[in-house]
């Protein structure tokens, strides 16, 4: 295995080189930070017969309250049809409600009902305390230098998507 560079330097700054064995236990870091993450929500969803897609449908239309359905596609990068099954569920069990576009007929715009609030606390709350712990457990620097290689993993429109929702406070 060798050494290869894994970055540009930026003013001057040294280069970080990683090897294939330590970008692999990264990856594999990566996979089990992620099985624990959505381990708590997933146990709360099954509870109710749902499943991650309609987390993150959830959590997307709080977010983004009144997001319309286009708007939900390309953030979640899922076909119309996948969408369009999750969405039924959580408007047939009242957890999200589907309001017509008031200056375009056409559009469809979501909402999280009481009961979707609810919901999204729950899922959100077991999230936070986990992110919260391991921020604590970690300190500043580590979740400034966790949300930068976040970021700089990220294609470059959700990276977009992902600013605006910071920059709206949202």
């Amino acid at each position: 295995m060798t050494d290869r560079p894994s970055g540009d330097t930026k003013r001057g700054e040294t280069l970080l080189y990683l090897t294939d064995e330590q970008l692999r236990k990264g990856i594999e870091a990566m996979f089990f930070a992620y099985k624990g993450f959505t381990s708590d929500p997933d146990r709360i969803l099954v509870e109710r017969g749902y499943g991650r897609a309609h987390h993150r449908a959830i959590h997307f239309i709080h977010r983004s309250h009144g997001t319309t359905v286009n708007n939900l596609l390309e953030i979640l990068g899922v076909t119309k049809q996948s969408l369009n099954r999750v969405l039924r569920t959580l408007i047939e069990d009242g957890l999200v409600e589907s309001r017509v576009g008031t200056r375009d007929k056409r559009e469809r715009h979501l909402y999280l009902t009481e009961a979707g609030q609810v919901l999204e606390r729950e899922l959100s709350d077991v999230q936070q305390a986990r992110m919260r712990d391991a921020f604590r457990s970690a300190g500043p620097g580590a979740v400034a230098g966790f949300r930068t290689v976040l970021e700089a993993m990220m294609d470059p429109e959700m990276r977009r998507r992902y600013q605006r929702l910071a920059e709206n406070g949202q």
